[in-house]
């Protein structure tokens, strides 16, 4: 008992709420998906344990590298319910193809963000690979054209 309180007074269990908080979101996404597949639940919890897991990782993500990474990967908001979505049309056999229709619709403009976001934050850093890359694409080629 005198351990548990000298833990509690260094603040252990407060670096590690603090860390392994998102397992609150993990672990019911992973148990929908462990009662679908063990033939308990409907496919219809593959939408929420779709979007629980992917959140999920997503805030493990940022707890490694730092919050300032969200502003990098916030599109992923939208491709949680995208993955959800596939998984139900993929493994329900009687589901809709709008179900296909909205899955791919949300990762089209999920990934379409994540581009644009990942070259408004890196756009100088892309323009100098280009342009590297044209320059030694310049040097190395045959000398034909000049």
């Amino acid at each position: 008992m005198a351990v548990l309180l000298l833990l509690g007074k260094l603040g252990v269990f407060q670096l590690l709420i603090s860390f392994f908080w998102p397992l609150v979101l993990l672990v019911p996404g992973l148990l929908f998906h462990l009662l679908y597949f063990n033939r308990r639940l409907p496919a219809g919890v593959l939408v929420p344990g779709g979007i629980l897991t992917l959140y999920a990782l997503m805030f493990f993500f940022c707890n490694l590298f730092g919050w300032g990474s969200m502003s990098y990967i916030w599109p992923g908001f939208i491709l949680g319910p995208a993955i959800g979505l596939y998984e139900l049309h993929l493994f329900d056999r009687g589901s809709d193809r709008g179900i296909w229709i909205a899955a791919m619709v949300l990762g089209i403009i999920s990934a379409t963000l994540f581009a644009l976001t990942l070259l408004v934050k890196l756009g100088i850093y892309v323009i100098a690979l280009i342009l590297v890359v044209v320059g030694l694409s310049m040097i190395f080629r045959k000398r034909r054209l000049w």
